[in-house]
């Protein structure tokens, strides 16, 4: 799939199967996936309308759409991606996809915490 990243660049994001087989169950007449119910793809003030509507809808407040490439940064670097795969796939330049896990969401992980302690005691063992 290939798409225009917010900053001009153009990305390729390949479908992961969970969203493969959802796709393929789905009748469309687009090969575009976000489209109105003509098989139209949005317009920018179109997609700004849905999102709200299904935010409204399944209760979700205080996030945008954008916020949904930042929570995608933290589950790529989570998964063990490093900064150039996670940057590839979502458009960041590199420097931002380090900002993004700096500043917002991996300090936050405890499981990060608990993983760079047992690296550390399977480093630092000593043998028996």
């Amino acid at each position: 799939m290939l798409r225009q990243s917010k900053g001009g660049r153009r990305v390729i994001v390949p479908v992961g199967a969970p969203l493969k087989a959802v796709l393929d169950e789905i009748k469309r007449t687009s090969t575009i996936i976000l489209t109105t119910s003509e098989g139209r793809p949005w317009t920018s003030d179109g997609f700004r309308s849905s999102w709200r509507k299904a935010c409204a809808k399944a209760g979700v407040v205080g996030v945008t759409f954008h916020d949904l490439r930042g929570t995608a940064v933290t589950r790529l670097a989570l998964a063990g991606c490093n900064e150039a795969e996670i940057a590839t796939i979502t458009g960041h330049a590199l420097r931002d996809v380090r900002s993004i896990l700096d500043t917002h969401y991996l300090n936050r992980d405890p499981a990060l915490a608990v993983s760079a302690i047992r690296k550390l005691e399977k480093r630092t063992r000593i043998p028996d």
